[in-house]
């Protein structure tokens, strides 16, 4: 375990300027009342070396590691990197966030570090759904199903976002392979600190991936392709297999002319929210877009977008409150100033958290927007 000393100097901590662009950013710093927090004030505790002011700075647990901070830092410090790390030496002394929904998410990838777990995960495929264990293409489905379980109240489309995808690829002539005792891709855990079970939970992953001898990976979860793409490498090993998010994919498969859309006689006006992972994190702005476009929508673009976007709200189901709502609800405002019908993402944890936001029916007028998956509506638009 890093001390942290070695975080700071890592997360180069030390090169802050005290200049304040990440306090103007910082959604948190932005909404929380209860007292001022911001990025810069917490790196002051760490370069003052008081751990344990760290530990119980309010935006320590309740960071959302949305990546603004670093993207308008002048001397480039990774307070993302640093959070992460620095929650890792709180667990070793017993401290976390306060858990959402029950402990339920972390509890149900907890179980998954178990290596005599024998899971058959592939209930949710439907007829329709061709996969092979041949296929040099993975579908990595990630917790997809277990969303709609959790969260059924919300008419959420987990199961149909993963029968999409591989729809999709089968109309493309792919047939991926979908492993049947896949595990949670370690996310949450990562960053929430909890790094023996992310490792447990790669370990895993890798062995049963490199057994299945295939080049690539597909998914529809932003941060399962951040996590295969660079946590693994980074933090367990390498698997040598690319590693793409379906809209990367789709706008490949349409340029190629392996896919092709339905032309609209009427083009529907929609906004596009960026989710942090695949924007920030992976520079992946573009592609989604362009699927949009071509599953034949009018892009409206909100007030805030690309490198600019502002989160959905809430991180690793970690200290959801108050604060949260705000930041949603922020959003979602916005979204519907745009004159959209339809705000669209690529992030099932987008869709889960603006949901939740609209269950408030005092603000159903302010907020009230349909919530769609960018991999759904392209599966609907194109030619079957």
């Amino acid at each position: 375990m890093k001390t942290m000393v070695e975080i700071v100097k890592e997360s180069k901590v030390m090169l802050c300027l005290t200049c304040g662009k990440c306090s103007s950013v910082c959604p948190i710093t932005r909404w929380e009342k209860q007292e001022y927090t911001s990025p810069r004030l917490l790196v002051e505790k760490a370069v003052e070396g008081n751990r344990e002011t760290v530990f119980h700075d309010l935006l320590f647990w309740t960071c959302l590691t949305c990546g603004q901070c670093t993207d308008v830092c002048p001397s480039s410090v990774d307070f993302c990197g640093f959070i992460r790390e620095m929650r890792s030496l709180a667990r070793a002394e017993n401290l976390m966030g306060t858990c959402t929904h029950g402990n339920t998410i972390h509890t149900w990838s907890k179980m998954m570090t178990d290596p005599d777990l024998d899971q058959n995960r592939l209930g949710w495929l439907g007829d329709d759904q061709k996969i092979s264990e041949k296929s040099d293409t993975i579908y990595f489905t990630g917790c997809l199903p277990y969303y709609d379980i959790l969260f059924r109240d919300m008419n959420l489309e987990g199961i149909k976002i993963a029968r999409s995808a591989v729809t999709i690829m089968n109309l493309a002539g792919i047939v991926p392979h979908v492993m049947k005792n896949e595990r949670c891709c370690g996310h949450d855990q990562i960053w929430e600190g909890d790094f023996d079970s992310f490792r447990s939970l790669a370990r895993l992953n890798l062995e049963k991936l490199k057994a299945t001898g295939a080049k690539r990976v597909v998914t529809t979860c932003p941060e399962c392709a951040f996590t295969l793409k660079y946590d693994y490498p980074r933090y367990v090993e390498d698997h040598g297999m690319e590693v793409l998010h379906i809209s990367q994919l789709l706008a490949d498969l349409a340029e190629q002319g392996r896919i092709v859309f339905k032309d609209r006689e009427k083009r529907l006006p929609a906004t596009f929210q960026d989710p942090c992972r695949l924007g920030r994190y992976m520079g992946i702005y573009d592609e989604p877009r362009a699927v949009l476009k071509n599953s034949g929508y009018d892009l409206l673009e909100m007030k805030k977008i690309k490198v600019a976007s502002l989160c959905c709200g809430t991180s690793c189901w970690t200290a959801c409150g108050r604060v949260n709502k705000n930041i949603q609800t922020e959003r979602l405002k916005q979204a519907k100033t745009t004159g959209a019908d339809m705000l669209v993402t690529a992030c099932i944890k987008c869709q889960i958290h603006f949901k939740c936001a609209q269950k408030d029916k005092m603000l159903k007028d302010d907020i009230g927007i349909k919530i769609r998956d960018l991999t759904t509506l392209a599966e609907e638009s194109l030619e079957k």
